[in-house]
């Protein structure tokens, strides 16, 4: 893997962070694409800050985004490495303003992910992960005294945390509850003596079970590449998991239809 500096992705997502917030606290229009997901100015100033700031840590990594033009398959199927971007996670908790949504930014190479970091401007906090390397936590990321990737590590908390081993918990999400999900849930309760339910939007769910938080997050609705990809990244690098539901195989990226299939989380 080669080695990006974490304190020049630090910067790019908490500028988009800067963008996202310069429109929460406004009144703002929403926009509706093809397939009804909701679309605000916040995800398009996140995406062209994004975008920016990838090309100035290097211009030669293609970057595919959700906000992007759709890049052919023909076109990317050959790609080593490539940035795989969520402009901002999470729009329609954006839209309910309940400051649950995100930045995502992965590194994809050779079809998985290597580098991930999830930013909540509205919550100040920053989760990101390397592969091989660990994953760490920053809260009040955007106010915080980094210069460098040493200080950055240095002033972020490592992942996980301590938790409670006697409650299994599920992280499920708050707009998307399938009744396979609760089939899931259910079949836990007959294992273990006590499981919580934990609710939290956009890919939060992926850092509730880095951080140790959650056990388990069963993804039983579609989701896009773009949407996952950092999270896996964050949790691979705590040792966790991110399975496809279907072969019980690694999760990976690139593929001809972006439209992920099911899939589980776990620590």
């Amino acid at each position: 893997m080669k080695h990006v500096n974490l304190y020049d992705l630090y910067k790019v997502t908490i500028d988009a962070g800067k963008e996202i917030l310069g429109v929460y606290g406004q009144d703002f229009d929403v926009e509706f694409k093809d397939d009804d997901s909701p679309l605000t100015q916040a995800d398009q100033r996140a995406h062209h800050s994004i975008m920016k700031g990838l090309k100035k840590i290097n211009s030669r990594i293609p970057v595919l985004s959700e906000e992007g033009q759709e890049i052919p398959y023909e076109e990317r199927k050959d790609w080593k490495e490539f940035w795989l971007v969520d402009p901002l996670d999470g729009t329609k908790e954006f839209i309910k303003k309940n400051g649950e949504f995100t930045v995502n930014i992965a590194l994809i190479e050779g079809g998985y992910p290597s580098v991930g970091m999830i930013y909540a401007p509205a919550l100040d906090t920053l989760y990101f992960g390397v592969i091989g390397k660990g994953a760490y936590k920053l809260e009040k990321a955007a106010s915080a005294e980094v210069m460098n990737e040493e200080k950055l590590l240095q002033k972020s908390e490592p992942l996980p945390e301590l938790r409670d081993s006697s409650v299994t918990r599920v992280v499920a999400s708050r707009s998307h509850m399938s009744d396979e999900t609760e089939a899931f849930i259910k079949e836990l309760e007959t294992k273990h003596e006590v499981v919580e339910v934990v609710s939290s939007g956009s890919s939060l769910k992926f850092c509730l079970v880095a951080e140790g938080k959650a056990d388990y997050y069963p993804r039983f609705a579609p989701t896009m590449e773009w949407d996952t990809g950092a999270g896996q990244a964050i949790v691979e690098a705590t040792g966790g998991k991110v399975i496809r539901y279907k072969d019980k195989e690694r999760f990976y990226y690139n593929r001809e239809n972006l439209l992920n299939g099911w899939f589980l989380v776990k620590s």
